[in-house]
């Protein structure tokens, strides 16, 4: 009979903190919070939010894996590991056909090629600066005056797509501004902007290899317009699984776990 097992996986991003706690592969909670600029107390937060959802203290989770943007920061974790791993291993067990997985967060995006098992084969990560990233979303959702809930809503109300051509934030900024000064509608614009998006993941995409079976996580996957203006430019369907903000937390439970088998 299998010993039942503790374990949390807290991803620390540089906009999110994420946690997930496992009772051996069944969620029991997860917690999300802004990470703000003490890395170390956003992930003891979010630890202990998870165990007191659970009536659990700290002497109940057998191990705990850190990952993300901060994972070294986890004063509790008895392991850190990669985000690209965690992501990977996360997707692949909230979708068992995940053969591609593309992860946009605060501050970077990363796309992951994963083989029959589930393991990484390839990647490829922009993180020296925050174009086409959640950040950059939040910007230009400020500027234009609505809130980031509405671009899926605003994508599909607009008939054609305006051309922007940068992702980096300060340009693309300006090029909004430019554009609303000649009345351009702020759906046609939000097109454009998550049609600018996709371009620039379509380009992470073709360097590890365009396959089936691909999985969106990260925060910016509720994001309905960056979806679908990147389901427009290739042959496949994009999945996005309920708890696809967690799939970092929940990857690393999952190893936690895997860990302790081998002990």
């Amino acid at each position: 009979m299998e010993t039942d097992l503790y374990t949390v996986g807290i991803d620390v991003g540089s906009s999110a903190t994420k946690g997930a706690l496992l009772l051996n592969r069944r969620v029991l909670s997860t917690f999300v919070l802004s990470t703000g600029t003490d890395l170390g107390s956003a992930a003891e937060k979010c630890l202990s939010r998870l165990l007191n959802t659970c009536g659990l203290t700290k002497k109940d989770i057998s191990y705990i894996v850190s990952t993300g943007y901060g994972r070294t920061q986890v004063e509790a974790s008895d392991r850190t590991i990669t985000e690209i791993t965690c992501h990977g291993r996360g997707a692949k067990a909230l979708v068992p056909k995940a053969g591609l997985v593309i992860d946009i967060g605060g501050q970077d995006s990363k796309v992951i090629c994963l083989d029959r098992n589930g393991m990484v084969e390839d990647f490829v990560m922009n993180d020296k600066c925050a174009a086409g990233t959640g950040r950059f979303l939040e910007v230009m959702a400020g500027r234009l005056g609505i809130s980031l809930f509405d671009f899926g809503r605003m994508w599909r109300t607009a008939k054609k797509s305006t051309h922007i051509s940068s992702t980096c934030t300060v340009f693309a900024e300006s090029e909004v501004i430019s554009l609303l000064s000649k009345g351009v509608p702020p759906n046609i614009i939000i097109r454009g902007l998550c049609d600018a998006i996709a371009d620039r993941l379509l380009g992470m995409v073709y360097r590890v290899g365009l396959k089936p079976g691909i999985v969106m996580t990260g925060g910016v996957s509720k994001n309905e317009g960056v979806r679908l203006s990147l389901e427009g430019k290739i042959p496949y369907k994009i999945i996005v699984p309920d708890a696809s903000q967690f799939a970092g937390a929940y990857g690393a439970a999952l190893i936690g776990r895997d860990l302790l088998k081998q002990i």
